[in-house]
């Protein structure tokens, strides 16, 4: 018994059966698009086990007023590999005000 041929469509064929218009209706306006947002230069906090923030200054690690928690809602926070005992490093960006 003969087996069954499937068609297999022309790729010339397919091309000219796709439509002609594959742009926009409308481009999107600048204004729709996010403002661009600006970082300052980066510094390291750590945080314990108790969610306090600590800054390096003047060669020791002073209270910093924000937790993690709050700079993520603002700023640039990443979060470092190495940690130093039972703390967590963090790097932070302030955004500058323009």
């Amino acid at each position: 018994m003969a087996q069954y041929r499937r068609p297999i469509p022309n790729k010339r064929q397919a091309s000219r059966l796709a439509p002609q218009i594959r742009t926009l209706a409308r481009a999107p306006s600048l204004a729709d698009l996010p403002q661009r947002v600006v970082y300052g230069k980066p510094f390291i906090l750590m945080e314990d086990a108790e969610k306090n923030t600590f800054v390096y200054k003047g060669g020791d690690w002073v209270a910093y007023e924000s937790s993690i928690a709050e700079l993520r809602r603002t700023c640039q926070v990443k979060s470092l590999p190495q940690g130093v005992g039972k703390m967590t490093r963090y790097e932070v960006r302030v955004p500058v005000d323009a």
